[in-house]
């Protein structure tokens, strides 16, 4: 019976993915789960269905007494169950880690990571890049390479207004359908957002057309992320 787990972390958060096949062996869902926090533009998306399916947000609610905090956990959490669709079983918790502040906050989010490490055994794991220059994602891609040392990880860009972007060396290709459910999906759940002037329709698919000329993988779309170390069997 294949089982799937899915879990997220962190104010934009980081995505773990575990499915074992029928005879036991861990197999990597083809699904990407991209995701959404704050000033992020990654959802989980076309996941397929699976016996079970666990996902964790934790963070970018801010101050839990402000009511833009309240909405944005709100947002995460009918995001998760949207993007979640088709998992017979899933579970989402949230945690409260001050947006903007997570460095000065990282025992608390170190604790977070090493109690989830306990729970799961993942095949592959999504985060922030490196080279983000958001301090709240850099410290989430630190603390993921610190928890998770002996496990695939690709790290994940979101395009804002920092002009942090690069060249990924890794793609994972979507058709048309699949990059368009993404787009309208962002801008559905996460009213919080749409004031800022990248969070646009256009933007996502335009980044996502983008990647899948350098992917030049047969379709018009792609994601791009980067693979600081990958063994192939």
């Amino acid at each position: 019976m294949c089982r799937l787990q899915a879990v997220s972390v962190g104010i934009v958060p980081v995505t773990i993915v575990q499915q074992q096949d029928r005879a036991g062996r861990r197999a990597l869902d083809r699904a990407a789960c991209d995701l959404v926090g704050a000033g992020t533009i990654r959802i989980p998306h076309a996941q397929r269905p699976a016996d079970r399916a666990l996902a964790e947000r934790a963070g970018d609610i801010g101050h839990p007494r402000a009511a833009k905090a309240v909405r944005r956990a709100k947002e995460a959490r009918a995001s998760a169950r949207d993007y979640l669709r088709g998992a017979k079983d899933t579970t989402i918790r949230t945690f409260d880690f001050r947006d903007g502040f997570f460095p000065y906050h990282g025992m608390a989010i170190k604790e977070a990571f090493e109690g989830l490490k306990k729970e799961i055994e993942p095949d592959l794991i999504f985060t922030h890049c490196s080279h983000d220059r958001h301090q709240d994602h850099r410290l989430m891609c630190e603390l993921t390479w610190n928890s998770f040392r002996g496990h695939l990880v690709l790290e994940y860009e979101i395009p804002k207004y920092d002009g942090d972007l690069s060249s990924p060396n890794c793609f994972i290709a979507l058709d048309p359908k699949q990059a368009k459910r993404k787009a309208a999906l962002l801008m559905r759940h996460f009213a919080t957002q749409r004031n800022k002037h990248w969070f646009t329709e256009d933007l996502f698919l335009g980044l996502m057309r983008l990647r899948g000329i350098e992917a030049n993988s047969g379709t018009p779309y792609a994601e791009g992320f980067y693979a600081r170390k990958m063994v192939l069997l």
